[in-house]
């Protein structure tokens, strides 16, 4: 069954300052096997394409035929994102983060 709502806490800082590490983020997934639909600067999970088994956040900045260009708010941070592997298919797009909520416990500010 495909649950569509997510709940992942942030563990990087490539997205400060918008998400800092121990936030908790709700995320939509869609009800059908359709993509989700993303626009232009919302925050979206997404497959690293070059290492599928780990989740990323980040910026959907545009759209081109081959999929999305996707932007750390932080790319100081040491950052995994467009820049390192370039466009990300739209079927690696998990969902799209409509909330951010709390912090995890013990999380540091």
């Amino acid at each position: 069954m495909h649950w569509p709502i997510w709940r992942i806490a942030v563990a990087e800082h490539s997205m400060e300052p918008a998400l800092r590490p121990g936030d908790w983020l709700l995320i939509w997934r869609g009800t059908g096997r359709r993509p989700v639909r993303v626009r232009p600067g919302q925050l979206v999970i997404a497959r690293n394409p070059q290492q599928t088994q780990m989740l990323l956040v980040k910026r959907a900045a545009w759209h081109e035929p081959g999929g999305w260009w996707l932007d750390s708010d932080n790319p100081l941070a040491g950052a995994v994102d467009s820049a390192r592997f370039g466009l990300v298919a739209p079927e690696l797009i998990e969902g799209r983060v409509v909330m951010k909520y709390g912090r995890a416990a013990g999380a540091s500010r």
